[in-house]
């Protein structure tokens, strides 16, 4: 099997393993108090989907969404691939020490604990950092312009869903999540 081959192969079950560590969780989860509008719901829905379809399908990049952005060399791919690895294991960190607090609905458990330990203590939302990390690490490693398209779509719909998130917490939180927010970024340690 050739660099590139292997390289997507490991890509490939990166992300099925992600995959399955999500479906696993989803069993353990509270039962939700409070949750987003179905529309806002759909909306990140239907950007997500356009994402990982762009992302993950080769087809879908034809014309400008498959010119070649990123240089198709061996460190390209590498870095893509760390920056995969790392993103999702950053990504299921935060889910692991959400527990049962998580939800793929932005909800406000039943007995819901604000978690600030972990991964926590450095984004105010891992998953979603993680998740563009180890996107924007595939699209790196594939190099199209659709891939990174998928990238800014991912970052505009979790940041959108950030934004739901933050007004469930502050209200159910106030000033213990205002101080949160004042101490750590959203997305990006120390920038956003």
């Amino acid at each position: 099997m050739d660099l590139q081959r292997h390289i997507e192969a490991v890509l490939q079950l990166t992300w099925i393993a992600a995959a399955v560590v999500w479906i696993a969780g989803c069993l353990t989860a509270k039962r939700a108090s409070r949750s987003e509008a179905r529309r806002t719901r759909i909306f990140h829905l239907a950007l997500i989907t356009i994402a990982f379809a762009l992302l993950f399908s080769s087809r879908l990049r034809v014309g400008v969404l498959a010119i070649q952005v990123v240089p198709d060399a061996d460190w390209t791919r590498y870095l893509g691939l760390v920056l995969t690895v790392a993103g999702v294991l950053f990504a299921i960190w935060g889910r692991a020490s959400l527990g049962r607090n998580w939800s793929g609905v932005v909800s406000i458990k039943q007995e819901h604990h604000l978690v600030q330990h972990g991964p926590y203590a450095i984004v105010r939302h891992p998953i979603y950092s993680g998740f563009l990390l180890a996107m924007l690490g595939t699209a790196l490693a594939d190099g199209q312009t659709g891939c990174l398209i998928a990238v800014a779509l991912a970052f505009l719909a979790w940041w959108l869903k950030s934004r739901t998130e933050e007004e469930f917490l502050a209200a159910q939180f106030g000033d213990a999540y205002t101080n949160y927010q004042a101490r750590v970024r959203a997305l990006i340690p120390f920038v956003f």
